[in-house]
C-alpha cells in the first residue's frame, strides 16, 4: 500500500465523524422540541457506516483502497415519548404533546466518541507526514 493511499483512508474517517458530529448536533438541537401528532415528532437521527474495499487496477494482487462510505442516515425507531400538557399549544385535542425520541445522554457519548476518532485520524495524517518528511531527510 503507498503511503499516500493512507491519506484516503483516514480522510474518509474524518469525513464520515463529521457527519457524524454534525448529525449528534442536530440531534442535540431538536432534543426538547415537541408536536402535536407522533408522527410529527423528531426522530433521532443515526449515520450508518460501512467499511470500503476496492481494488486498485493494474495493482499488486493485495493492494486494495480502504475507507468508510456513509451508507445513509436513518430515523431512530425508539419509541416516541408523551406528555400530558392541555396548556400548551401544540397540544392535541386529548391535551397531549409529543415529544422527540432523543436521549440526550447517548448523543453526547456519541459526541465524544465521534470526536476522538476524528482526532486519531488527525494523529494517523500527522504521523504519516512525519515519516514521510523524515524518509526524504535520508538522502541528505
Amino acid at each position: 500500500m503507498s503511503m499516500f493511499k493512507i491519506f484516503d483512508t483516514a480522510g474518509s474517517g474524518m469525513a464520515a465523524q463529521s457527519l457524524r458530529l454534525n448529525t449528534v448536533a442536530s440531534n442535540l438541537a431538536n432534543a426538547e422540541s415537541v408536536s402535536s401528532t407522533q408522527q410529527g415528532a423528531y426522530r433521532a437521527k443515526e449515520p450508518l457506516f460501512a467499511a470500503v474495499k476496492q481494488r486498485v487496477e493494474g495493482a499488486v494482487a493485495d493492494a486494495a483502497t480502504v475507507g468508510v462510505k456513509v451508507d445513509g442516515v436513518t430515523e431512530s425507531q425508539a419509541a416516541i415519548p408523551s406528555r400530558y400538557e392541555p396548556g400548551n399549544p401544540m397540544a392535541d385535542a386529548n391535551g397531549y404533546v409529543y415529544g422527540s425520541n432523543v436521549n440526550p445522554v447517548d448523543e453526547l457519548v456519541n459526541m465524544i466518541s465521534a470526536s476522538r476518532s476524528y482526532q486519531n485520524n488527525v494523529e494517523v495524517m500527522n504521523t504519516t507526514k512525519q515519516l514521510m518528511v523524515k524518509t526524504l531527510d535520508l538522502g541528505k
